[in-house]
């Protein structure tokens, strides 16, 4: 791969790819400095590639806060469709969400598919034919409660295409929508919604170390990253106090250390009965297509807590960042990492 990188004719998308694969495998050797330089390049030069603009990331939750407010929200409950069936597993990338959804997914009633689309899809739908320019979120504030139900009938018809064992219920982890919560509660009031979260320095790190397929244009940068964190906790924080009770947070560092019993308030909150199979997910046969397939092959384990620490001298920029959250998540710092 080092010799690969020499060659003049290799492309930007072939060298990308080259470089996080030797910022791994240095890392699994425990070269953590070599790691970091590859680390560094890859990214940069993947950022050259990608579109991505913080403020007006800013801007859009400026926005879903106004328009989803606790009123709002409250005054429209409950005229969506009212099918139980899905469970939406959201949150950042890469923060245990198909750890979550292997155990679900391991229940008799449960079915996992995959990252669906289809809540972006309904969203965008109402930017269309609109001559007065009133998009997504403000065209929500329009719709009466048939308009909520069949939004929520047109999600459930496109996912049913990915049903195919029969369960009673069905998981969505997409983590991008987390900023359609409020969406989602009005279109399908009934449904579930998982919060997957980590602490922002592993959250945020574990994200830079990933070369995605597509769709994570925020990745490549850590003051991207660090602020996305922060605009990812500030819009959690309104649904928790626009919609209490509505979301469970499941905490990474948490369900790692006190596994059954994070899996028994997993349950409960699906409102699903006991099964032992769900503490026994890495035995579970299924396709699972995300960056942590390997991961929840293995029982449950404690190595990636903390993992930031290896890289900490690097990681100064991020630091800064996420100050004014790092408060909040940092009892979790002092959880050991074991095997």
């Amino acid at each position: 791969m080092k010799a690969q990188l020499e060659n003049d004719d290799l492309d930007k998308e072939s060298e990308v790819n080259f470089l996080f694969a030797l910022a791994k495998a240095t890392e699994d050797r425990g070269d953590f400095d070599r790691a970091w330089q590859y680390y560094e390049q890859g990214n940069a030069e993947r950022r050259m590639m990608e579109y991505y603009d913080p403020v007006r990331t800013e801007v859009m939750n400026d926005k879903l806060i106004d328009v989803f407010n606790k009123e709002f929200l409250t005054e429209k409950s409950g005229q969506g469709h009212a099918d139980s069936a899905p469970i939406f597993v959201i949150g950042l990338p890469r923060s245990g969400s198909t750890l979550i959804e292997q155990i679900l997914a391991s229940h008799s009633q449960v079915e996992g598919t995959s990252e669906l689309p289809y809540v972006a899809h309904s969203t965008a739908s109402l930017n269309l034919n609109r001559a007065d320019g009133v998009n997504y979120p403000e065209a929500v504030r329009e719709l009466g409660p048939d308009n909520l139900k069949s939004l929520g009938q047109e999600y459930l018809r496109a996912a049913q295409m990915h049903r195919t064992e029969g369960a009673a219920h069905f998981i969505d982890k997409m983590p991008n929508n987390f900023p359609a919560v409020g969406f989602i509660h009005l279109v399908l009031p009934n449904a579930k919604i998982i919060d997957a979260r980590r602490h922002p320095m592993d959250s945020c790190l574990s994200c830079f170390r990933q070369l995605f397929a597509k769709g994570q244009p925020f990745t490549y940068d850590l003051t991207d990253i660090g602020e996305y964190f922060l605009e990812y906790q500030r819009l959690m924080d309104h649904w928790h106090e626009a919609l209490p009770g509505r979301v469970l947070t499941v905490q990474y560092e948490e369900l790692v250390q006190d596994f059954e019993t994070q899996v028994r308030r997993l349950l409960d909150y699906c409102e699903l009965p006991w099964e032992d199979s769900c503490v026994r997910f890495f035995e579970t046969d299924r396709p699972v297509r995300t960056a942590s397939s390997e991961q929840v092959r293995q029982p449950v384990h404690s190595k990636s807590v903390n993992f930031w620490r290896n890289f900490e001298d690097k990681l100064d920029e991020l630091i800064t960042v996420i100050e004014p959250v790092r408060d909040r998540y940092r009892h979790y710092e002092s959880i050991n990492q074991t095997e």
